[in-house]
């Protein structure tokens, strides 16, 4: 097994928890900063994310999913007034790329007790930390990710999927609450190109933050193995190695088809609420 980067600083025992609190109320405290006082954010159907985050039933697990338009969409994306972002309990775990956050030691302790999850690019979806993740959702946890795989700042449709998330839903013993979140506004407070192709060294003000919550997603995981081990009879595919997708018995093939449906489906659904939101909340 593959050794998991800082997992002790992760835990919620740690040092009985202080260093955790004392994070996420600074960066909590950082994002209401950035999001309300520099910065103008509207929600849309913000009770439904206050809701599946304050009163799921015990056990079950939320998977939040949005676009990634900078590197502040988290924190800064919780920042709306009356979310609890400096809350450590109720906090997210999140899917963090390992060559941004996580580049030093230093880097890596702060993002750890941050609750953010190290994800190697191009190691695949049956990497070590992506079955840390999954223990998160058996434990009945927020999870968020940004299954587009990395930011994009172009005013455009929702891009291609990668199959992490997918991967996640389908192997979670609780299949979680799957709730889409689309926004924009982010990528002018944190442009990627704003002096010499350099990002600024402070969040910009006096910007627009727009974020549209949507309804959960339903998923009859069921019918859609049976119809990806049907459909994928027909697939020949070069093999990548992947493991069977104990206990639900699915080969490469039928790993591959149910995972493409699962995020085409996502996709179709924030494409949708990208759409909506440029209607209510362009001025």
């Amino acid at each position: 097994m593959a050794k998991r980067k800082m997992e002790w600083a992760a835990s919620g025992t740690h040092l009985r928890g202080m260093p955790r609190r004392v994070v996420f109320m600074a960066v909590g405290a950082f994002a209401k900063a950035v999001a309300n006082l520099l910065n103008t954010t509207t929600v849309h159907n913000a009770d439904t994310l206050l809701r599946l985050v304050r009163h799921r039933p015990p056990g079950v697990p939320l998977l939040t999913v949005s676009n990634h338009m900078s590197t502040l969409d988290d924190p800064v994306m919780w920042g709306f007034k009356g979310f609890p972002t400096t809350d450590a309990r109720m906090a997210r775990w999140v899917l963090a790329a390992e060559d941004i956050c996580f580049k030093n030691a230093v880097l890596s302790y702060i993002f750890r007790l941050g609750k953010c999850i190290p994800i190697t690019r191009g190691a695949g979806i049956y990497q070590e930390h992506m079955n840390e993740a999954l223990e998160r959702l058996s434990d009945g946890e927020w999870l968020h990710t940004f299954p587009e795989g990395k930011v994009s700042q172009e005013d455009g449709p929702i891009r291609r999927l990668k199959w992490g998330t997918a991967c996640l839903i389908n192997r979670a013993p609780v299949t979680p609450v799957v709730l889409p979140i689309v926004h924009h506004g982010l990528q002018e407070v944190m442009p990627e190109n704003y002096f010499r192709g350099r990002r600024p060294l402070l969040p910009l003000c006096n910007k627009r933050i727009n974020i549209v919550v949507g309804e959960p997603i339903e998923f009859n995981l069921p019918k859609m193995r049976e119809m990806a081990i049907t459909t994928s009879r027909d697939f020949s595919l070069p093999t990548l190695g992947w493991p069977s997708a104990s206990p639900r018995g699915l080969d490469e093939a039928a790993q591959r088809s149910l995972y493409n449906a699962i995020s085409d489906r996502i996709q179709a659904v924030m494409e949708s609420l990208r759409i909506f939101g440029k209607k209510i909340l362009t001025p």
